[in-house]
């Protein structure tokens, strides 16, 4: 009788727990939820993690409230959703500066981008564009690398900083090409343009959003775009691998994170929302005006993915020298 007690009470414990696994997702959210961003209001982390909030908010019923907290190259957001409850109830809009860039970037990060979150779902990414002055000899990629190679360390390219998407786009070009350009950051893209413009830091891999309107106005030359695909903005424009450099591509890429230990049911929850939002037509359509594309990527692949990202821009990181203060 014994033998039978235990087994009926480890069924009964097992019917609890099997029962009780799908009222979390079934009873969340019920109240608002968080969505920090680790910048200012009005960036692409911004605008992004606004378009899917008020998707989601009408989908789940419950307000989707974006809380910006800027500062110290995302860090300051960053470690505030680590550490928050894990409930669901406060998440984080990462992008691969933040996720797979800074932990080459800083030799202590204050929060583990793979142990201390657990991915929610991909939203969406930015290819950038090739841009040159209008008087710059090379009128496509071969040119570029040809004059390059012609002129090892002669030639500037310009950066929004140390660190960012503009540099590494390019460094992971050099690498692939064998070419040497001389670095130039600024502190932010509208200050390089003014000297792209002039002439004298020649080239710029810039996000392909604010760049779009300087091509369109006749102020730079598109040679490429760093996408995968041509952008339908830019039908004309090749990629980067179109013109001449198999494998290579970039982009700025946007996901959305809760803190480790959240239950996977409610994991679950938002990964389905959001694949419903990635569908809606207006989502598309405001992703698409801001020159991007949603990302749909099963769950289980984002980490693995996120780890790839990882080991790639470390040794792009080690490899140029590259160091943020």
């Amino acid at each position: 009788m014994s033998k039978l007690h235990a087994l009926a009470s480890a069924a009964a414990l097992a019917c609890i727990a099997f029962a009780a696994q799908p009222l979390v997702a079934d009873d969340y959210p019920s109240r608002p939820i968080t969505d920090i961003v680790a910048s200012t209001p009005g960036g692409g982390t911004d605008i992004v993690s606004r378009i899917f909030g008020e998707q989601l908010s009408k989908q789940l019923g419950q307000p989707f409230v974006v809380e910006n907290i800027a500062g110290a190259g995302s860090l300051n957001g960053t470690v505030a959703a680590a550490r928050a409850t894990p409930d669901g109830y406060t998440l984080q809009t990462g992008l691969n500066a933040s996720m797979a860039v800074n932990p080459s970037l800083f030799a202590n990060l204050p929060y583990d981008p793979v142990n201390g979150f657990e991915p929610v779902g991909m939203l969406a990414q930015f290819p950038f564009a090739v841009v040159v002055n209008n008087n710059f000899p090379a009128h496509s990629i071969k040119e570029l690398i040809e004059l390059a190679k012609a002129k090892p360390g002669e030639i500037n390219y310009a950066s929004a900083g140390n660190g960012t998407g503009q540099h590494l786009s390019m460094e992971l070009f050099k690498m692939m090409t064998g070419i040497n350009l001389a670095h130039v950051p600024y502190r932010g893209a509208a200050p390089a343009y003014s000297d792209v413009l002039s002439g004298q830091v020649p080239v710029f891999f810039d996000n392909l959003a604010s760049a779009l309107g300087q091509i369109k106005g006749g102020s730079v030359r598109a040679l490429a775009v760093t996408g995968t695909k041509r952008s339908p903005l830019l039908p004309d424009v090749p990629t980067v691998e179109e013109a001449g450099v198999p494998g290579y591509s970039f982009y700025t890429w946007f996901g959305l994170w809760t803190p480790k230990g959240t239950p996977q049911p409610i994991i679950d929850r938002l990964h389905s929302e959001i694949q419903k939002a990635q569908n809606d037509p207006g989502v598309k359509a405001k992703i698409a005006a801001a020159a991007g594309e949603t990302l749909d990527m099963p769950l289980a692949d984002i980490k693995p993915f996120l780890k790839a990202e990882i080991a790639k821009w470390g040794e792009v990181v080690k490899k140029a020298g590259i160091q943020v203060q």
